[in-house]
């Protein structure tokens, strides 16, 4: 267990110390600064560009940042869906892996065209390779969507009055390029030297220690592996994901896809300090973003290595924890640490089955994905905290009797309408998602591998992990059906994009209004006090809006063993 503990420790300071000096290369990119990386890339760009026929240097309105994103997003989708439902008939599938029907293709292109990668299928047997190729380009585009949205906000927050905030096509393919790109080249060289598969060649038999032949699935893993972490993706090539020990062979190799599926969000942070000229700014974001992980983390971690309390009442010692559906080469505590900081992140890769862990934990889980402020995903998380951030300046501004400002910007009426929706938006898929779930038997009782509390949990859990784009699943519950497929997909689609157009706006409107130099009477934004108060609403917002459907899943299942 103490080995166990300090690989967390080194997992976590390992992407602080990467994070810090990436963050600085992001900004230098969002603000074009030269870079040692624009000898290789500049030329690709420029082809890129002269092959789609697209102006970078056109500056474009919030409006016209959003039309081009969500044009651009539609054309995607329309690929993924075609591919899809005509792999059986597409090159590429040594294994002869079937099409996907209509409603489980409309719910995997959702799913990867918006950074969720919820998989309803098993990918060694539901996808052929290019299918598995298709979604692996997906998976950058929306890491790279994300990156770029983000930009624009950076953009529209810098101290002075602006109508234009950049060109969406050139953030796009500036955060595609320089950042994805080459990182994601260097993780999948590691993760192949260190037992990860990568081949085009079908599946190929070998021996068992008990002697029998089995036929054992394959494929380019290693690539995709790479940019399903770098990209807060999450999805697995392998129905087990990160469990998979083709997909996870090794402690170095769990330590590796840990580092790069938190390193990227955590850069963010820092990239936004950088570009703002505001260091103090982003170690105050930081600052409470973690506080919110590590709350959730160690009582998980905790919980885990605690064991099950229904295990030691049958009187089996439990010495590495409760490790019901866990890996052995992991461990029960670093399995616990992923499960927080893959919901946190949203991720959503496992290295364990989440289904499996004990009801609090479970909770922590859920409450991770439900707050979806903290670090969050490439870009997106940034623009979460974002709206807690503009919440907590306006009910800071009412406490003290003062117009809220934020970097030199009043925030009015239009601006909080914004904001509250968008903030009760994720609660309200959530809720009625799941509403609509438990008022349905006769859909959803067929699909439920538990009944009672726990039940209950997995249909919250997988309506939470759709609107929070984050991919991961309680997988007792039997979700490849036409009800999960369908409403997941639309949940996916509105946790994605609504959640975007709102801070955009904001960012944009506020940044087409005069800016007011700072003075005595400034609220500063800077400061821990600032910072205790957005942690204050963003915990207000989660307890208000999640507790009782806590209160009948997990809570209600801790309290019914003990």
């Amino acid at each position: 267990m103490n080995t166990e503990i300090s690989g967390i420790f080194l997992m976590y300071g390992l992407v602080i110390v990467f994070a810090i000096p990436l963050g600085r290369y992001i900004g230098k990119i969002f603000n074009y600064e030269r870079t040692w990386l624009d000898v290789i890339f500049d030329p690709l760009d420029k082809l890129f560009f002269k092959l789609s026929g697209i102006d970078p240097t056109t500056e474009m309105s919030w409006k016209q940042h959003l039309i081009t994103l969500l044009t651009i997003n539609l054309v995607w989708f329309v690929m993924a869906m075609l591919t899809l439902t005509n792999m059986g008939a597409l090159p590429l599938n040594p294994d002869g892996n079937p099409s996907m029907s209509g409603d489980l293709a409309f719910n995997t292109a959702v799913s990867f065209v918006t950074n969720t990668n919820l998989q309803h299928y098993s990918g060694e047997s539901g996808l052929s390779y290019f299918g598995q190729l298709i979604l692996m380009l997906w998976q950058f585009i929306s890491a790279g969507t994300g990156i770029a949205i983000a930009a624009v906000v950076f953009e529209a927050m810098k101290e002075r009055t602006a109508d234009t905030l950049g060109n969406f096509y050139s953030f796009f393919v500036r955060s595609c390029t320089r950042i994805l790109l080459p990182i994601a080249f260097v993780i999948a060289i590691l993760l192949a030297f260190n037992g990860m598969p990568m081949t085009f060649e079908g599946k190929d038999t070998m021996v068992t220690l008990q002697g029998d032949s089995v036929q054992v699935s394959r494929g380019p893993v290693a690539a995709f592996v790479a940019i399903k972490h770098l990209g807060t993706n999450g999805g697995g090539f392998f129905g087990a994901n990160s469990a998979h020990p083709f997909e996870n062979p090794t402690y170095f190799t769990n330590i590796i896809e840990m580092v790069t599926q938190m390193l990227i969000p955590i850069a963010m942070i820092f990239a936004l300090g950088f570009v703002l000229k505001r260091k103090n700014l982003s170690w105050m974001i930081f600052g409470v973003m973690s506080i919110g992980f590590i709350l959730l983390t160690i009582p998980t971690i905790l919980f885990e290595m605690h064991g099950n309390v229904n295990i030691e009442n049958m009187g089996i010692t439990q010495e590495m924890g409760s490790m019901e559906g866990k890996e052995v080469r992991f461990g029960s505590a670093s399995s616990a640490y992923w499960s927080i900081a893959t919901t946190v992140i949203s991720t959503g890769s496992v290295n364990s089955m989440h289904d499996s862990f004990t009801p609090l934990s479970g909770m922590n889980q859920m409450l991770a994905m439900m707050i979806n402020s903290f670090y969050g995903g490439c870009g997106v998380g940034m623009l979460n905290f974002y709206i807690f951030i503009i919440l907590a300046v306006f009910i800071s501004g009412l406490m003290v009797g003062r117009t809220p400002e934020f970097l030199g910007k009043k925030i009015e009426a239009k601006e909080m309408k914004i904001a509250m929706i968008i903030a009760l938006l994720h609660p309200f898929l959530i809720l009625i998602g799941t509403a609509i779930a438990c008022s349905t038997p006769a859909i959803t009782a067929g699909t439920l591998s538990n009944p009672g509390f726990h039940g209950f949990s997995q249909m919250l859990y997988e309506f939470t992990s759709s609107s929070a784009n984050n991919g991961s699943g309680f997988e007792g519950l039997g979700d490849n059906t036409a009800f999960w497929n369908i409403t997941c997909g639309l949940i996916m689609l509105l946790g994605r994009y609504l959640p975007v157009i709102g801070p955009i706006a904001i960012a944009g409107i506020l940044a087409s209004k005069k800016y007011i130099p700072e003075s005595n009477g400034t609220l500063k934004t800077e400061t821990a006090t600032f910072g205790l108060m957005v942690f204050a609403v963003i915990a207000l917002v989660a307890a208000l809006a999640f507790f009782p459907a806590l209160a009948l899943g997990p809570i209600a299942e801790y309290f019914s063993m003990i």
